[in-house]
């Protein structure tokens, strides 16, 4: 080997040795997204999955070994936008990717915890989240950090730079629109829902082609609006939600029905079928819009490829309590008589906890997930409920108020947004539910576009002087209550289960805890500093398990919570990101 070659193969070896040590942005594919529960070395779907069943099969970290588990780095989200972090990370070759409050968006080194870049939305002044600056998170897909803002955008990044790559207005905030949910990407299609219920918004999901952000589909929520399809650039109707307006709805108020799809969705590859939940109807006050009022307050099975309306199940017809029916479907199987049952299960805002059969929405089972129901005395044998009419607040008559009544659960619901788990190793769901009640009344109120539209008042109380929150493990095949956790202050953080025995969530007490999850037993518990109110992960790298959770006290309860908020008054807002691993040791 001459001279020459030696040092153009050292000059090649050297160029070598600095590309592999270079992070490898491989990109997130369909089949890593279809793939990720089972797989360990990633985080690249909200819920661990698509069917949003927040299980990972790891067990490095288990029942007896979770008590060694100590922080490694912890990442603050810095500036003066302390509160409310809801995220969900994600991960991938080494890289976590988070959102803050105020549609912030950050890319971290997973392994020291330092920042790779960050981004900021540029927000207008006039945006009008209802519950607070919350965001839940990313979606990834090949090389882009894809997510909603405030202003209701859906923006995608570069992984490796985060610069925009592509921005699209999905609706006009000026009208009451916003969007803080994670998107679901399916099929190459980035999918979202939007805020906006408490404005008198019409509720749609919207499929977007997640390279480009072109248009595919868009499939209105409230009864009566047209879905549309886009091919090769041309817009092509698609049939009206519900066949045709004012079937539930009286006189024109679908036009201003809400029904906001606003929390995201899962998706099921066994049936091909997305599933959103929509919010409540608009007004709240039900007097003014007599009937069923669909698609509000309901879990729509949608087809993925073109937005049409599959199947639908209304858990709380005419909702007159701000009951909502948002909260995360969940895909599961359970054998019964020998047969395998494709269910679904949600956990509502009204209480009760329903097991759907997934192909075609019948209702298979319900019962309350907590100990007190006023509105309901129970559901019949297709899952509707049976209504308590002397709870129903009351009719306002001229400029006076309808009656007052108190209902049980308050309208941030027996569970609100946070999502819920499944192990798939003890068949059981484990659900953060909230007891307590609220005084309501309804208004005279009129829509005007871009105002609140309630035409309702509430203060809500507490039911126990023990405790609010309480973590809740359910046979879903029985409904049976197996075990549960009582928390002093409201629960509002999810749920994460894993192969090793263990439960994780957070409190805004600021605690991170695992429990045994067939006993309920609290194994460990770490104070974060802030209220946790996001969601916790596992991954594994270089061969070590891994959890991250955000701490950052916010959300709806201290906006929302009357009497209730007086608990958590003096808890700390904050901004941080925790990871944690056992020692090497």
């Amino acid at each position: 080997m001459t001279i020459k070659s030696f040092k153009r193969c050292g000059l090649y070896a050297a160029l070598s040795l600095a590309m592999t040590a270079s992070p490898v942005y491989a990109g997130v594919t369909d089949k890593d997204i279809l793939a990720d529960q089972e797989t360990t070395e990633d985080v690249v779907t909200y819920g661990l999955g698509l069917r949003g069943q927040r299980y990972s099969p790891m067990d490095t970290i288990n029942r007896e070994t979770v008590k060694e588990i100590r922080p490694v780095w912890a990442f603050s989200l810095g500036g003066e936008k302390q509160r409310g972090q809801e995220s969900q990370p994600m991960v991938k070759d080494g890289v976590m990717y988070i959102t803050g409050s105020y549609s912030r968006v950050f890319a971290i080194d997973a392994k020291t915890g330092e920042e790779l870049w960050q981004y900021d939305a540029r927000l207008p002044d006039g945006i009008m989240p209802c519950c607070d600056v919350i965001n839940r998170g990313v979606a990834l897909y090949d090389d882009l950090v894809i997510f909603g803002t405030l202003d209701a955008k859906l923006v995608a990044l570069d992984a490796k730079t985060g610069k925009t790559r592509w921005k699209k207005t999905v609706d006009n905030y000026q009208d009451g629109y916003s969007i803080t949910a994670a998107p679901i990407v399916v099929k190459g299609k980035v999918i979202t829902g939007v805020s906006g219920g408490e404005f008198g918004i019409v509720g749609k999901v919207r499929a977007y082609d997640a390279k480009t952000g072109k248009l595919v589909w868009e499939r209105p929520t409230v009864e009566g609006h047209m879905g549309y399809v886009w091919k090769d650039g041309k817009k092509t109707e698609n049939g009206i939600s519900g066949g045709a307006p004012g079937k539930t709805w009286p006189a024109d108020l679908w036009k201003s029905g809400g029904a906001a799809p606003w929390l995201g969705g899962t998706y099921d590859a066994d049936t091909d079928l997305l599933f959103f939940g929509t919010g409540n109807p608009a007004p709240w006050n039900s007097h003014m819009r007599p009937g069923d009022n669909l698609f509000s307050s309901s879990r729509l099975a949608i087809d993925p490829d073109d937005g049409k309306i599959v199947w639908h199940f209304q858990t709380t017809p005419h909702d007159g309590w701000d009951f909502d029916g948002v909260n995360e479907l969940i895909a599961f199987d359970y054998t019964e008589n020998g047969k395998k049952v494709k269910a679904a299960a949600t956990a509502d805002r009204n209480g009760f906890f329903y097991v759907l059969n997934r192909t075609n929405g019948d209702f298979i089972r319900g019962f309350p997930f907590v100990n007190e129901i006023s509105w309901a005395t129970g559901l019949d044998d297709k899952g509707r409920p049976l209504y308590v009419k002397d709870n129903r607040p009351g009719n306002p008559s001229g400029e006076k108020q309808g009656k007052t009544v108190e209902a049980v659960p308050s309208f941030l619901g027996g569970k609100n947004w946070m999502p819920m788990a499944y192990s798939p190793d003890t068949g059981l769901f484990y659900v953060p539910a909230n007891e307590w009640k609220m005084d309501i009344w309804n208004e005279p109120v009129a829509y005007k576009k871009g105002a609140a539209y309630l035409g309702a008042g509430f203060t809500i109380r507490t039911l126990n002087d023990e405790y609010i929150g309480a973590l809740r493990a359910y046979d879903p095949k029985t409904g049976e209550r197996v075990w549960e956790y009582k928390n002093y202050a409201p629960l509002w953080g999810g749920v994460m289960t894993t192969g090793g025995g263990l439960v994780f969530t957070g409190n805004p007490e600021g605690y991170l805890m695992a429990f045994d999850d067939k006993t309920g037993e609290l194994l460990y518990k770490f104070n974060t500093g802030s209220g946790i109110v996001g969601s916790p992960v596992t991954w594994e790298m270089d061969g070590e398990q891994y959890v991250s959770v955000l701490s950052g006290w916010g959300g709806a309860v201290p906006l929302w919570g009357g009497d209730v908020a007086k608990r958590v008054k003096d808890f700390n807002q904050g901004g941080m990101v925790w990871t944690f691993k056992l020692p090497k040791s």
